[in-house]
This record gives structure tokens, C-alpha cells and sequence, in this order.
């Protein structure tokens, strides 16, 4: 009978501990998979995975080291108690790295409020497989739709099990289902393409392949004849769908790892203005049925609702228990990790102050200007926050969409893009990361 999680996360602390570690901590993760890929009516390729990694990170002194496994067998979990701990002796020490003190650990947390997993049965392969080719056939019954290059279904399902030898000990279960189609329209050099994909806690919420379908194939049409855009200094909007990538970059120069080091453009920003007055960013772990909840952290800490920026100032990094003991501060319990490496900080669900106008209406208001709603690779710079990014979207004039483009770059500082967004009301509220259409002014854009 295999063993479960609590059961193997007890074994490898032990064997920890005989070993000769002054402490650890084990990640332990039961996960299933199943996706299903269809072209052209036909199923193209399907895979199924399960099965459970462990992960051990041992502390000798002030030396840590991490290792993982698949093999849950007795003698691997000693094997590997062993290995780490002489890998750690031999590692360099680190007055910074330690468990967390018991008094500072989550208790009480309520996983069944965060409706982390869909309690219905898993989706069956043919399910899966009817929900994809439902989705191709609703893509390639479009005119002008000249293929369909990927569809596919999946499903997810992984439990996640913490214990360390501090006294911390508890676990939950996720589940996600997916689906998602990419169009192609045009033949040659002239093909564009666009794609419409979904993803939820509860199969239940999805839309219907024949919604996600037909996005897809909208998407795709509207991009027909793309060409390249005018050359100059014109204001951008960045579609909801890919404005969070704005955002991402601030989360980023302010995670605990780029501040400790220095190597952030917003190194010097706490407590000053990095957004437009009125608008503030909040972490929320504890959204209800959202996939990126979680009731504590990768260290044990419970995790809470703060305010990332208020009212346009920054008012906290990013921190784990590591990176906050070089910053003389305290953790924010946004450690995150697999089971092969120690913790990191990292987010989890963020939102933007939504703003109280549609995406037409910022369009009005730019005039003339650029809408983006795919990007391609990207230059930044992280230390002066300069962004260079490839795009493709839409040539605006009075307000008013005018024809597609695509082959242009958009580029400017971070910092001064930042401090002139303008929100739209568009966000998603099932996204993780809730992020309207931005207006930005005075960028920079290469087309012809």
C-alpha cells in the first residue's frame, strides 16, 4: 500500500535528524496530469503522469543542502538523508538561512474556505477529448479560419504536504482544468494567428469549448493584413490580457532576492511613489477558489492580505524568511519552492486598483496610439528598469481601431511608464493576477 504524504514527510525528517542535520523541512507532492492535444478532428497526442516527488532540505549549522526524489522506498529516503547532509557540510555557511521560530508558524488555517479542489470526479479522456475537438471544430467553422494549429484539454490535481522538524506540519490539494485553441488565418508570410485558452479550479466553471472556440477564431480574423505601424513617441494600451506583464516587472524588482543583492531599479523606492496616486496593488493568498491561494507559505508561515503599493506608494518587498534576516526585516510569507531547491520569495494573487473606464474608453482618450495584445521575447534592464519589448496589436486613430500590426517594438523606463498607467475596468476576476487594460503615455515605438 503506498505510503501517504504525512507518512513520508515524518520518515525523511527522521532520517534527517539520524543523519546528523540540526534541522529540515520536507516537501512532499502526490500530483496527477492529463492532457489531451486534437488536430484536425483527430486526437494528436495524449499523456498521463502521476505520481510523488519528495524533497528534503537538511541544515547543518549554518549550511543547508536540498535533495529529491521519485523513489519513496526506504532506502532511498535514507540514501538521501545521508546525501544531503554531507552535501551540506560541504557547503558554504550562511548566517541568514534557518527554519522559522515555532511562534512565528501558521495554526488554525481553514483550507476548505479556499476551495482549492474540485470535489467531482476526474475528466475522462474521452471528456477531454470531446471538449477539444468541440473547441477546434467551433475555431475552423469561421470563414477565413485556414487551420487550427493546436487544441488542447487538460486536468491537474496535485497535493502538497509541508512538515518540518520546527513542529510545522500541514498540506491541501489543487486541481485545475484547462482548455485552449490557437487559429491561423492567412497563408504563407502572410499568416497571423491568436489564440483563446481558459483555466479553472472547478471544470465547472470553464466556458464552453464552443466560447473558447470561437474567441480564437475572432481573435484570429481581426488580425488578417497586419503590417507594420508608424515609428515615433505615441501612447500605448496594453490589453488586459497581457498587462499584468507591466505589473510582473514591478513584483519582480521588488522581490527580497533582487533588493538583498542590489540589483533592482527600485531598490531606493520604499515609501516613495512608484504608481499614479490612487492606485494600489494587494496580495490576497486567501481568495476563495482561486488557483493561486494557499493558506501558508513554503516555510510555514501563514500567509496574509497586504498592500504591496497604497495609493501609488511602495509600501513592502517581497520577502522570505532568508531575504528578509539580510534586510533586517521581518518575512511577508511569500516564500514559494519545488521540492529540489530551498525557498525564494515569490507572489501569489495580486490586483490592481481597476480603473472606473472601459478599454474603449481609453482608447478614445489616447487617440492615437498603439494597442497591444501579444508580446514576443523582451530586453530589460534590472537595474535601470528600461524596457524593450517586441509587440503586436492594433494601430489606433481618433479612438477608433484602424488595422492590425505586428514586427514593431515598444520600448521606455519602467519607472516613468509606471508612474503614468491609467486603468481600465476590465479585469478578470477569476485570474490570479487582476490586472485591467493600461494606458500608457510617450512610449517609444519602432514599426516602418
Amino acid at each position: 500500500m503506498p505510503k501517504s504524504l504525512e507518512t513520508l514527510a515524518s520518515a525523511l525528517l527522521l532520517a534527517a535528524k539520524r543523519a546528523g542535520a540540526d534541522n529540515a523541512d520536507v516537501l512532499a507532492v502526490d500530483g496527477t496530469s492529463l492532457s489531451i492535444d486534437v488536430l484536425q478532428g483527430k486526437l494528436e497526442h495524449a499523456e498521463r503522469s502521476e505520481g510523488i516527488e519528495i524533497g528534503l532540505r537538511v541544515l547543518v549549522g549554518q549550511r543547508q543542502a536540498c535533495v529529491s526524489a521519485s523513489d519513496t522506498s526506504d532506502d532511498t529516503i535514507a540514501t538521501m538523508a545521508e546525501r544531503a547532509v554531507a552535501m551540506a557540510r560541504e557547503a558554504p555557511e550562511d548566517p541568514t538561512i534557518g527554519l522559522a521560530d515555532p511562534s512565528q508558524l501558521a495554526q488554525g488555517w481553514d483550507v476548505q474556505a479556499l476551495d482549492l479542489a474540485d470535489p467531482s470526479d476526474e475528466p475522462t479522456p474521452e471528456a477531454l477529448e470531446d471538449a477539444a475537438r468541440r473547441a477546434e471544430a467551433a475555431a475552423l467553422g469561421h470563414k477565413g479560419i485556414s487551420q487550427v494549429q493546436a487544441t488542447s484539454a487538460g486536468f491537474g490535481r496535485r497535493r502538497i504536504h509541508l512538515a518540518a522538524s520546527n513542529g510545522f506540519e500541514g498540506g491541501y490539494c489543487r486541481t485545475d482544468h484547462a482548455l485552449s485553441t490557437v487559429a491561423i488565418t492567412g497563408q504563407g508570410a502572410g499568416m497571423e494567428r491568436d489564440y483563446a485558452g481558459e483555466m479553472r479550479v472547478y471544470g465547472a466553471d470553464l466556458p464552453s469549448p464552443e466560447e473558447i472556440g470561437n474567441l480564437a477564431a475572432e481573435r484570429t480574423l481581426a488580425r488578417a493584413g497586419a503590417r507594420k505601424p508608424k515609428t515615433g513617441a505615441y501612447p500605448v494600451v496594453f490589453d488586459e490580457r497581457i498587462a499584468s506583464s507591466l505589473i510582473g516587472h514591478l513584483l519582480s524588482a521588488i522581490n527580497g532576492i533582487a533588493i538583498a543583492r542590489g540589483a533592482s531599479w527600485l531598490r531606493d523606492a520604499m515609501g516613495k511613489q512608484v504608481l499614479a496616486p490612487g492606485l494600489s496593488i494587494i496580495e490576497d493568498p486567501l481568495r476563495p477558489r482561486i488557483g493561486g491561494s494557499r493558506p501558508f507559505d513554503a516555510e510555514g508561515l501563514a500567509t496574509v492580505r497586504r498592500s504591496i503599493v497604497d495609493d501609488g506608494i511602495l509600501k513592502s518587498w517581497t520577502l522570505d524568511l532568508a531575504t528578509a534576516r539580510k534586510l533586517g526585516l521581518a518575512s511577508t510569507a511569500n516564500a514559494s519552492r519545488g521540492t529540489s531547491a530551498p525557498p525564494s520569495p515569490g507572489v501569489t494573487n495580486i490586483a490592481l486598483t481597476q480603473g472606473s473606464q472601459s478599454r474603449e474608453d481609453l482608447l478614445a482618450e489616447m487617440g492615437t496610439g498603439l494597442l497591444v495584445t501579444s508580446m514576443i521575447g523582451s530586453t530589460i534592464n534590472p537595474n535601470t528598469g528600461d524596457y524593450s519589448r517586441g509587440a503586436n496589436g492594433f494601430w489606433v486613430e481618433n479612438g477608433e481601431i484602424q488595422y492590425p500590426v505586428n514586427e514593431c517594438t515598444i520600448a521606455g523606463n519602467l519607472r516613468e511608464m509606471l508612474l503614468s498607467i491609467r486603468p481600465a475596468n476590465d479585469a478578470r476576476q477569476h485570474l490570479s493576477r487582476m490586472v485591467p487594460s493600461l494606458l500608457v503615455e510617450g512610449m517609444i515605438l519602432a514599426g516602418e
